[in-house]
């Protein structure tokens, strides 16, 4: 299965947080699962981080690229394809990076490893 891991998802995963379901550490583990981080998760902890919203040590990028290697997770680049999916998407969520995620999973056929029970509207998979 194509897994695209949603931001908080990932960053529950570095941090060992308790909130990371069952399900969603379990479905992260399985090898037979092809996983995914959006470039447009890294984009907005990049911000959060700036912005003071998120705390990680300095060299943060340097963790999240260890965590991916160690994992197999790929990074999923932004496409023109996404962008013009997003631009038909209701807005049943109204967070620009979920959308974008949202509209990522759809086009390549991914399903979602997130907590965010709106992401369900939007009919991709959720994974939880």
């Amino acid at each position: 299965m194509k897994l695209l891991v949603d931001t908080h998802a990932f960053l529950w995963v570095i941090h060992g947080d308790a909130r990371l379901s069952q399900g969603g550490r379990e479905a992260y583990l399985d090898r037979r699962n092809d996983l995914f981080l959006s470039a447009a998760s890294i984009w907005e902890i990049g911000i959060k981080v700036s912005l003071g919203k998120l705390e990680m040590l300095s060299g943060w990028i340097d963790t999240i690229r260890h965590e991916m290697d160690v994992s197999g997770v790929r990074l999923l680049p932004i496409e023109p394809d996404h962008c013009a999916r997003l631009s038909s998407l209701p807005f049943y969520h109204r967070d620009p990076f979920d959308r974008l995620l949202i509209a990522q999973a759809l086009v390549e056929d991914m399903s979602i490893v997130t907590a965010d029970r709106k992401l369900a509207a939007y009919e991709p998979v959720c994974v939880w």
